[in-house]
């Protein structure tokens, strides 16, 4: 009887671990899919993206932070790309994303001229106010504004000759009042309510760079808000007696906006938040996590190394102090005890085309998801933990 028990549990601990995988992936393959666009500025993607995580949200039972509404809404400045997007060297047309980026505070230009060489890497045609940059690795982000000329960055490898004429077919759109939206979610706590265990992970990625290329934003950041469903949906299953509140930030890839607009006008208030966790970054693991402000919470911290070593999830658990890099910051500037919790290990692939769900091996996605749990549970107070319902 013992035998068929504790073989009963196994099995069952190990179907719950591949429908943890199956959600997780399925929610990485949704985010990344080009219905989305990259979650940014073109196609509308970002909005989609909020539809679809409030209605996630709903389905779950997770209720919105206030109102009716789970949309928490702001609008900033920002310079896109949604249109024509050609650059030839030499002749040769380049691929979008793959063999060049342009800069995203470059201005568009339509224009063919001459290149001129200024140093190794670097080639001006003056007529047009284009600059040609060389580089090894080509990483995408977001502006606000538009310079008043344009900056190409191609990868070193796409053209065999050196750079001499450029024909250039680019548009660009500032958006003086991009309106976007926080997701904002929270299952009520059953005997503390006032008392907040926060999990978030921004949405937001970098969009389109013309009509016909998109960055995925898998591990970036579809992974963590993966992680953040995944708990969202374990919590409104089983409430603790803290309330759990869920937060998809908007506008980080833009200078963490959306965080520091919701700490300007807190839904919840900041001094009810016991413990937030921010999750960015969260497809691989091989080698362990990174705890930011870990040295600011070494009690916290010790409390969460402990669980992890007691529960051999992740392979190392490294500290690493305050940094001002993803959506916890402004909390902590605040004075709300945060962790940011990155993965380890596998692709190397970020801000640019290759951040594909494909090749995200997802690699901790389940043990990451019992960590937190575990963690939450212990800055609760209670004794013990029982995942055997989560899904």
């Amino acid at each position: 009887m013992k035998f068929k028990l504790t073989l009963l549990l196994l099995l069952t601990t190990n179907c719950l671990q591949a429908q943890d995988s199956l959600f997780a992936r399925k929610m990485v393959d949704t985010l990344t899919s080009p219905y989305f666009w990259g979650r940014g500025y073109t196609n509308d993607g970002v909005h989609k993206a909020a539809v679809f995580l409030a209605a996630q949200f709903k389905t779950y039972g997770v209720k919105p932070i206030e109102g009716k509404s789970y949309l928490q809404e702001f609008s900033y400045p920002v310079n896109t790309f949604p249109g024509k997007m050609k650059v030839l060297i030499n002749g040769l047309e380049l691929r979008p994303g793959k063999d060049y980026i342009v800069i995203p505070d470059s201005k568009g230009v339509t224009g063919i001229g001459k290149l001129d060489q200024i140093d190794s890497t670097h080639f001006v045609d003056k007529q047009n106010r284009i600059v040609l940059s060389l580089e090894d690795k080509l990483t995408w982000s977001v502006e606000a504004k538009a310079l008043d000329y344009t900056l190409i960055q191609m990868d070193k490898k796409a053209v065999k000759q050196l750079p001499t004429t450029i024909n250039a077919d680019i548009e660009n759109v500032v958006i003086p009042d991009f309106k976007t939206a926080n997701i904002c979610g929270v299952v009520k706590g059953t005997s503390k309510p006032d008392s907040v265990l926060v999990i978030t992970a921004h949405y937001d990625h970098l969009g389109g760079m013309g009509s016909n290329t998109y960055f995925p934003g898998a591990n970036d950041n579809a992974s963590g808000v993966s992680e953040l469903l995944g708990l969202a949906k374990y919590y409104a299953a089983h409430p603790q007696p803290y309330t759990m509140a869920f937060i998809c930030f908007s506008g980080e890839e833009a200078g963490l906006l959306g965080s520091k607009y919701f700490t300007q006008n807190p839904l919840i208030p900041l001094k009810n938040i016991r413990f937030l966790i921010n999750l960015d970054l969260n497809g691989t693991g091989i080698e362990g996590i990174t705890v930011v402000n870990a040295t600011i919470y070494p009690q916290e911290f010790a409390a969460l190394k402990q669980i992890n070593s007691v529960g051999n999830y992740l392979v190392k658990v490294n500290p690493r102090g305050k940094a001002a890099n993803s959506d916890h910051y402004f909390f902590t500037e605040k004075g709300v005890p945060a962790f940011f919790i990155y993965t380890l290990g596998g692709i190397k692939a970020y801000h640019d085309v290759y951040d594909i769900s494909a090749t995200l091996p997802l690699t901790e996605y389940t043990d990451l998801f019992k960590l937190i749990v575990k963690f939450n549970n212990s800055l609760m107070k209670k004794t013990q933990v029982t995942l055997s319902s989560a899904n």
